[in-house]
């Protein structure tokens, strides 16, 4: 496949042929319209009608338009070369991946200047992120040393990369966003340049791997640039033109693809990653149709180029899977007949054990859909539909415009490939929660089935054998945590977002109180499923964020954190405990949450807890982790 099919976003369907008096006609004052935008923004759009849709979200925005269910983000950019396109571009490219993006730039090459000075305007916006958008050549790698010492360069570039990191945070509060530094096509020693230190390509990967650990170590974001001008080819990416003539630090043709990539990390930052990818069955996990061909006459397996192809689909799922990824079916089809193929086939790698939810009837797929968000308890934007036939994908994408539904060429080979393409899976961060979460929503099945049984909900608590275990903030848990914050929406009090740098600093911060709390039963440890911060202010306690996972709905864990928050808070003098409620679109599952422990109205969404009034309940948990 062309190289070029990559950096069009083939994953993504033609706009409509109304885009443009779309873009003009999208209502403003007080409306919502963010749904529309992000509609908009999920098509193939080229480099005008990106900037166009860009426009349209600035005028929205000025104009004090909802932009629900878009989350805001300011970002800024600190650019060694000219980034013009890349800024007009931007916005319509994070409004695709869940975000209504507010830029701040700066002339380009003045990175260190800006970064260094707190009167700067990246240090004075109070950012959410400022994305560190240099390269090889701002930091004196882009020629080739043969006498000097190639580690020391590389020491002296990192050290520059370390001043403006650690400048943007002392001066303006933000985390930073480094990028991984694209390799030159040309070598000087050819494919000696491996083996010779001094080279830029030896030097470059010497110092990709320092920006890597450097991004671990400050809390920053990372965005991959080297393995994105490696997919769209470095002599493309490299254009000798656009840099000579414009400075632009890549080709014109990049653009789409590095902004799809700066959206959909930004995306991840603030929890819009999707979770559960649905599977259509017939002609998507292999070739035919089961109900006519049978388990005998389906193409699947070694030895046939179609059933290899349709076999890495089945290996891309599993390795999805793999890190936490939900699987789930979705086909037309008889459910007896499509869980024959899954349990028979013989080179089936996909088997029924591993979908969380399968739903394979005669009802149309929206309809399907829904029910497997509602099963899984998560969102439709949470899901992703790989289906192979178009009418259905356009079908779905009209009921249903929150799924994300990528194109599909007709050849299955390409399949797994524009699957990874897109991104949709995108993440900042891994844990021990993530790698254990197919499996712990089958143990959830398992309780489920208790819960049939039981006589009352004591009984069924009870019989769970429950331990929950708190501990404050710690480096261990630090990246979890920020992946809670910035992913969790439902059962989310105030939606605060943090990023992991903050989190590091409330570990050390006296005057404010944190909880992680973890939860296992004898079916097995769901991990870390809440989140506290509060802060101290005299008598009175400021519950900042609540947060939970809504899988642990109904286990009453929500009276035995307020039990833990209630013991500290007294032990350190308080009398009272306040908290926030901040209505979302999403949240209205907590807007009586503090009512029902007990809290007082105030108004305004604030509710107070007097700790003298407060009795603990009997809890049907054993608990760890006093603090």
């Amino acid at each position: 496949m062309p190289r070029e099919t990559f950096l069009s976003l083939p994953w993504l369907p033609e706009p409509a042929a109304e885009f443009v008096a779309m873009c003009r006609d999208i209502p403003r004052p007080g409306a919502v319209v963010g749904q529309t935008l992000q509609g908009l923004a999920t098509a193939r759009l080229n480099a005008a009608q990106s900037a166009r849709l860009s426009r349209a979200i600035r005028k929205c925005r000025e104009a004090g338009a909802d932009l629900a269910p878009l989350s805001p983000f300011r970002l800024g950019i600190l650019a060694s070369a000219t980034l013009d396109l890349v800024v007009d571009c931007l916005p319509a490219a994070a409004a695709r991946h869940g975000v209504a993006l507010e830029i701040t730039g700066a002339a380009y090459g003045q990175v260190m200047q800006d970064a260094l000075d707190p009167t700067s305007a990246v240090n004075s916006a109070r950012l959410d992120a400022v994305l560190i958008a240099v390269d090889h050549r701002w930091l004196g790698l882009d020629k080739p040393t043969l006498a000097g010492d190639p580690a020391n360069l590389v020491s002296q570039a990192l050290a520059s990369l370390r001043a403006v990191t650690e400048g943007l945070r002392a001066n303006g509060g933000a985390p930073a966003i480094l990028q991984t530094l694209a390799q030159p096509p040309a070598a000087l020693f050819g494919s000696f340049d491996r083996r010779w230190r001094g080279s830029v390509r030896a030097m470059i990967e010497s110092a990709n791997a320092a920006i890597v650990a450097l991004a671990e170590e400050t809390g920053s974001y990372l965005l991959d640039v080297a393995a994105l001008a490696e997919q769209a080819g470095t002599e493309l990416w490299f254009d000798p033109v656009h840099w000579l003539t414009y400075k632009l630090p890549f080709a014109a043709e990049c653009v789409p693809a590095y902004c799809d990539l700066i959206g959909r990390l930004l995306g991840a930052i603030r929890g819009k990653a999707r979770k559960c990818l649905v599977l259509d069955l017939d002609n998507t996990l292999w070739g035919g149709v089961i109900g006519d061909d049978g388990v005998e006459g389906i193409v699947l397996g070694q030895g046939s180029a179609k059933g290899e192809a349709f076999l890495a689909v089945h290996h891309a799922a599993l390795d999805l899977r793999a890190r936490g990824v939900i699987l789930a079916a979705c086909s037309k089809n008889d459910d007896a007949v499509a869980r024959r193929a899954l349990r028979e086939h013989p080179e089936m790698a996909l088997r029924e054990e591993h979908f969380s939810a399968f739903q394979a009837n005669w009802l149309d797929k929206a309809s399907n859909l829904e029910t497997i968000a509602r099963s899984l308890n998560i969102g439709l934007d949470a899901l992703v539909m790989l289906d192979d036939n178009p009418a259905e994908r356009a079908l779905i994408r009209a009921a249903l415009p929150m799924v994300a539904v990528p194109e599909l060429p007709n050849d299955p080979s390409h399949y797994a490939r524009y699957l990874a393409w897109a991104g949709y899976f995108e993440s900042i961060a891994y844990s021990a929660e993530d790698a254990g979460r197919a499996q712990s929503y089958a143990a959830d099945a398992m309780r489920a089935e208790i819960r049939s049984g039981a006589g009352n909900i004591d009984e069924y608590l009870s019989s769970l054998a429950m331990n929950i275990r708190f501990a404050p903030f710690d480096a261990k848990g630090r990246q979890r945590i920020a992946q809670l914050i910035n992913k969790t929406n439902q059962f989310n009090l105030t939606t605060r977002r943090y990023s992991a740098a903050e989190v590091s600093a409330m570990e050390e911060d006296e005057s404010v109180f944190t909880l992680q709390v973890h939860l296992e039963d004898r079916f097995g440890d769901l991990g870390m499923i809440g989140v506290v911060i509060c802060r101290a202010a005299g008598e009175e306690w400021d519950i900042d964020t609540w947060l939970m996972s809504c899988r642990v709905l109904g286990r009453r864990v929500e009276q035995a954190v307020l039990a833990q928050i209630a013991r500290a808070a007294r032990r350190r003098g308080a009398l009272r405990l306040v908290g926030t409620y901040i209505p979302t679109s999403k949240n209205a599952m907590v807007k009586d949450h503090y009512e029902r422990l007990g809290f007082a109205s105030s108004g305004a969404g604030r509710f107070v807890l007097t700790l003298a009034d407060f009795t603990e309940p009997e809890l049907p948990f054993t608990v760890a982790g006093e603090r």
